[in-house]
């Protein structure tokens, strides 16, 4: 099939899906709530094209993680072969920031700043309307694989060299929200990373002899500092540093001000310090041997409803189990470990959601997505990253090829961090 026929066949199978997209009742409804959410809901129709472009490749529909590609396999059991892999194809399409490095006569070279691989790509247009990309810009692409070769399915952004920075940021938030886009694609990274989540696992059990530790926010950033502190310098003393595990006078569930109602962008909002909160709450510390570091607000309230014959009097006992499971950010593994730790998790579970599930049911109904992906850390990916290292300059892109740095040109582990945070560099952006 030569590349024009492909691209045909690949521009006919988007429409048909789009079609389908907007026929179906379910999608076209949940598509109408989506638009209304993004303030969209009476935007001219040449811009809601480009919006279902991305609802189509990005949308979940339901916690059991379906979209619009699976639904329409689903409901069109009888494609040839040659659609059915396309639609598959466009499942696995890989959405991120890219550095162009070399412009062809009919595509380009990009490198992904994300998965860290450079791939050789081609457009569904003429490369004559695509003439504001050039070698050193940046894009911000989707890309998929159809026979061996890289198509342009959807390009959402550029900026010139000018903007570094601002697409480095870009690429960075893309792996906090999703680690696993940083190794999906890259086995040895995976390997890498796998390696540094063991080593340091060990670490943090030869630091607390547990695997879990509950302290309150105003102490959790000098104990995860500590820590950080007993794996690079051997003088520190794990005595002291457990002298940061404090229990809270109280253990109850209460909304923070400083996170979304669903806790689930407690990362980000940590980068700031969890000491800086006005209300004090417990934060679970957890190393996890496969997936890494888990720092979870509530998660000593979470353990004490399960260890309490009158878990009832426990202060907002129901919405933090609720929180706990439906929050997408917290892996199948701290589940599991819930229940392999207190024989009466189900029933309490059951009781909430007035259901009957079993172990495997409710993976099924809240974690499906971590039992299809290896989803590891993102506090333990991110500092796996190139592009988070070059954007606080650890490792400056300019330096790679040269002799080694002088002296004062990496932060030092006592110095400012470099991201204009005001802490020190090992209690920011230096931790593990």
């Amino acid at each position: 099939m030569s590349v024009i026929e492909k691209i045909t066949d690949i521009s006919n199978t988007i429409s048909k899906v789009f079609n389908f997209a907007l026929d179906n009742e379910e999608i076209r409804a949940d598509f109408d709530e989506y638009l209304k959410t993004i303030g969209a809901y009476n935007a001219p129709q040449s811009k809601i094209q480009g919006i279902l472009t991305t609802y189509v490749f990005e949308r979940i529909l339901n916690r059991q993680h379906e979209t619009v590609f699976s639904k329409y396999l689903d409901e069109n059991k009888n494609l040839d072969s040659h659609e059915e892999k396309l639609i598959k194809s466009f499942q696995n399409s890989i959405n991120s920031i890219f550095e162009v490095k070399n412009v062809f006569k009919n595509g380009f070279e990009l490198y992904n700043m994300v998965d860290e691989k450079t791939y050789t790509v081609l457009p569904l247009v003429k490369m004559s309307h695509l003439r504001g990309i050039y070698k050193g810009s940046y894009i911000a692409a989707r890309i998929f694989e159809y026979e061996n070769e890289y198509y342009i399915v959807e390009i959402s952004d550029t900026a010139s060299s000018l903007n570094k920075d601002m697409m480095y940021k870009r690429a960075v938030a893309k792996i906090i929200e999703e680690p696993e886009a940083l190794y999906k694609n890259n086995p040895e990274k995976l390997k890498d990373i796998e390696s540094e989540i063991a080593k340091f696992c060990e670490k943090f059990k030869e630091c607390f002899d547990t695997d879990v530790v509950i302290t309150t926010n105003d102490n959790a950033d000098n104990l995860i500092a500590a820590f950080n502190d007993f794996c690079f310098e051997e003088n520190a003393d794990k005595e002291e540093i457990k002298n940061f595990i404090k229990e809270p006078e109280v253990y109850r569930f209460f909304k923070v001000g400083e996170f979304d109602s669903a806790y689930d962008n407690f990362l980000e909002n940590s980068l700031g310090g969890f000491s800086s909160h006005k209300e004090k709450y417990d934060v679970g510390v957890i190393y996890d041997s496969e997936l890494g570091l888990y720092i979870v607000p509530f998660y000593g309230t979470l353990c004490k409803i399960f260890e309490s014959e009158d878990y009832k009097s426990i202060e907002g006992w129901e919405t933090c189990v609720k929180n706990f499971l439906e929050n997408d950010k917290l892996p199948s593994n701290l589940v599991v470990r819930l229940y392999n730790a207190y024989p009466n998790f189900l029933k309490i579970v059951n009781e909430i959601y007035q259901k009957d599930y079993t172990l495997e049911s409710l993976l099924d109904e809240f974690k499906a997505h971590f039992l299809a992906n290896k989803i590891m850390s993102p506090t333990s990916v991110l500092y796996a990253s190139k592009t988070f290292s070059e954007l606080m300059g650890f490792i400056p892109a300019e330096e790679e090829s040269k002799p080694a740095l002088p002296e004062g040109a990496k932060p030092g582990r006592n110095d400012l961090c470099p991201c204009g945070s005001g802490k020190k560099y090992k209690k920011c952006c230096g931790m593990v």
